[in-house]
């Protein structure tokens, strides 16, 4: 268990009283109002981008010094073209319908009727790695679906999060006369805050984790001993299976454009090849990877088949290879091996791919096209609070607005 600074429990149980006296207002705010806080954190962000660049600058040097990865200095950076980005996500979320509060069921005896209601949580926490448009696209996703946050972020993005939070997100609130205290950031860099966050059952009873799989369990873990409940992101690493009748200029697409980008969870981890084409295309993606500056692991591997390169900062331009006798085995050592985030066969056989997609339980499977895909934005034109892999009932995979709410039962007359 982490150990908790009495200065840094003081800290976050600040924010999170100051968003739990800020949330029912929030909760009972009309549509255009919310939508209202949304257009105007966009245009902020654009009036704001000088600033907010050389508040990023600054923590990109320190990381730079510090001796950050490049995987990581690369989701760490702000450009103007990021912030653009993150300006256009925030305008199509304003103009993205609202979910129906209250839904008809059926009709009860005595002449009563059944409706389901949604209902904010109140207050939701967000521990999230060091990437500054997390920072945006978590507090937009609790504005839309009107919950209050309290916000922790990796120490290197601390700066550029406090700018986001300053220069965009309170002031965009502030014009639409809602309460700025509604979206918190835990102002301290010390690790240990994450704990605290998920220590605080009375007023965070949601708290999303992103993260180092480590980490993110070990708080998963911390929070269940306080009785609060947890949307984790722990554990990454798209899978592509390479079938015996795949086009294989088809397939070395697939590879490329799924190593894009090293540090996210869904890029390229692990790669099957059946076993009748193994020797005719492991060359050409020996000379694709290598002409983009990225290794291959290849049989016998000294690390786990599904060990998430994107985590390890020292040789995260890898990618694991491993031969497979069929589609099924392919499924299952995806299943069996790797975190269940995204699979993709290629294949130009549709009862292949079928078989295959019917086989893999994991969050995301994809026919050929890259496991890069799956991601709140790029599948659902908004973005998210990151991806949900647990087994269990309640929102899977891309995590967004209309999944942050409370499920009610409410019985009426006619």
């Amino acid at each position: 268990m982490t150990v908790v600074s009495e200065s840094v429990s003081s800290a976050v149980s600040s924010c999170a009283q100051a968003a739990y006296r800020a949330a029912p207002a929030l909760a009972a705010a009309p549509d255009e109002t919310i939508d209202g806080a949304l257009s105007a954190m966009a245009g902020h962000l654009r009036a704001s981008a000088e600033d907010l660049l050389a508040a990023n600058e600054a923590d990109v040097q320190a990381a730079v010094a510090d001796g950050m990865s490049a995987g990581l200095l690369d989701r760490l950076r702000l450009s103007p073209e990021r912030l653009d980005t993150m300006a256009s996500a925030l305008e199509l979320l304003a103009s993205t319908p609202h979910p129906q509060k209250s839904t008809f069921v059926r009709d009860l005896p005595d002449g009563l009727k059944l409706y389901e209601r949604r209902r904010p949580v109140g207050v939701i926490g967000a521990n999230y790695e060091a990437r500054p448009n997390v920072t945006v696209d978590v507090a937009s996703q609790l504005v839309k679906s009107r919950n209050a946050g309290v916000l922790r972020t990796g120490g290197a993005a601390l700066g550029s999060a406090t700018a986001l939070v300053r220069s965009v997100i309170a002031p965009a609130l502030e014009d639409v006369s809602l309460d700025p205290a509604a979206i918190q950031l835990v102002p301290t860099p010390d690790r240990a805050a994450a704990s605290a966050l998920v220590a605080q059952p009375a007023h965070i009873p949601l708290v999303i984790l992103r993260g180092s799989g480590d980490t993110t369990r070990t708080l998963g873990q911390e929070a269940a001993r306080h009785g609060v409940r947890t949307l984790a992101h722990a554990d990454g690493g798209g899978v592509l299976y390479v079938d015996v009748d795949a086009d294989q200029d088809v397939a070395l697409d697939l590879v490329k454009n799924s190593v894009d980008r090293l540090g996210v969870c869904n890029r390229l981890n692990l790669l099957l090849i059946h076993s009748n084409v193994y020797e005719a295309v492991l060359p050409r993606v020996e000379k694709l990877l290598a002409g983009l500056d990225i290794a291959v692991s290849l049989p016998p591997h000294s690390h786990p088949i599904g060990y998430e390169w994107a985590l390890d900062s020292d040789r995260e331009a890898t990618v694991t290879v491993l031969p497979v006798s069929s589609a099924r085995e392919a499924a299952e050592v995806a299943d069996r091996e790797t975190s269940g985030l995204a699979a993709c066969i290629a294949t130009t056989s549709r009862e292949t791919a079928e078989l295959f997609m019917d086989a893999y339980t994991g969050t995301g499977v994809f026919w050929n096209a890259t496991t890069r895909l799956l991601d709140g934005f790029k599948l659902l034109a908004v973005p998210e609070t990151g991806i949900n892999i647990d087994k269990v009932p309640g929102p899977r995979g891309p995590v967004t607005y209309p999944d942050l709410c409370l499920r009610q039962y409410a019985v009426l007359p006619a």
